[in-house]
């Protein structure tokens, strides 16, 4: 009789563990990667008065096909748009490398992307999943976004300067970027790549701010411990925030999924910046 009470009791401890197993699942594909959050953050630099509130929407890792799809998209679109942004940057990874770009999903971007506002300009970067798609550069310049490989520099009316740089990834600063850096002195200067890692290569022209994806903060994390696992380029930097010397890197959880469509503690989100003297 006790066998068969403990028996019982065994199996009864093992359905829950199952039970709470599949719910825990259910739980991180479904719930915890629907929605988008907006990360607000106060970017503080004494040469930044002219620039006052000056705002920046960064989005990264869109990965079109995991479980984004064009509802997602527009209501990001929306999102963004209510920030009232004064710039837009996008940091790579566009249509997940799993995900075949078809005219129509050429199509569904297009249209939304395009009608993504900005005051000064929308610009982007290439990321690894990008990579592999030829429709990628199309596709962003025809939504009216400039390839940061061309750097673009923003005049206040008193003709101080925000400089907006970048690269794509596996690529090294262009020749013309790195004269016109050593040439200029920009009252601030804002830089994009897609590996987070990579920004050690470019410590020594002293961006000030530096916008990064690729890492997703870490799709899966846990309270305390943080990230499980994060790729290839985003194994030193990871997290949201990092102060390294005197730049201030932001790497931006991203709105898709890449691998696996879990994720946990870990809201798809877009960052906003605004830029503040004090």
């Amino acid at each position: 009789m006790k066998k068969k009470v403990k028996l019982k009791l065994k199996w009864k401890i093992i359905f829950s563990i199952i039970l709470f197993i599949i719910g825990l699942l259910l739980y991180m594909r479904f719930i915890s990667t629907s929605g988008i959050k907006i990360r607000e953050y106060k970017v503080v630099n004494k040469n930044l008065s002219s620039f006052y509130g000056f705002k920046i929407a960064h989005f990264t890792d869109l990965h079109y096909g995991m479980t984004v799809d064009e509802d997602k998209l527009i209501y990001l679109v929306e999102l963004i748009n209510k920030t009232k942004p004064d710039i837009v940057i996008f940091t790579g990874d566009l249509v997940d490398r799993h995900t075949k770009v078809t005219d129509e999903v050429s199509k569904i971007l297009v249209s939304n992307l395009s009608n993504i506002e900005s005051v000064y300009g929308k610009y982007y970067v290439k990321g690894n999943h990008d990579k592999v798609n030829k429709s990628y550069d199309s596709i962003m310049t025809d939504s009216g976004f400039k390839n940061l490989s061309s750097y673009d520099v923003i005049y206040s009316k008193d003709n101080k300067s925000i400089f907006i740089g970048g690269i794509d990834v596996d690529e090294s600063l262009n020749s013309e970027t790195e004269e016109t850096l050593n040439l200029n002195n920009y009252d601030y200067k804002i830089f994009a790549l897609h590996y987070p890692d990579k920004i050690d290569d470019i410590l020594k022209y002293n961006f000030d701010l530096v916008l990064a994806g690729h890492s997703h903060n870490g799709q899966v994390r846990l309270p305390i411990i943080g990230k499980i696992v994060t790729p290839i380029n985003a194994k030193k930097y990871y997290d949201e925030y990092y102060k390294i010397d005197n730049t201030n890197l932001y790497i931006s959880g991203g709105i898709g999924n890449s691998t696996i469509n879990l994720r946990f503690f870990n809201k798809p989100s877009f960052n906003l910046y605004r830029l503040v003297d004090k």
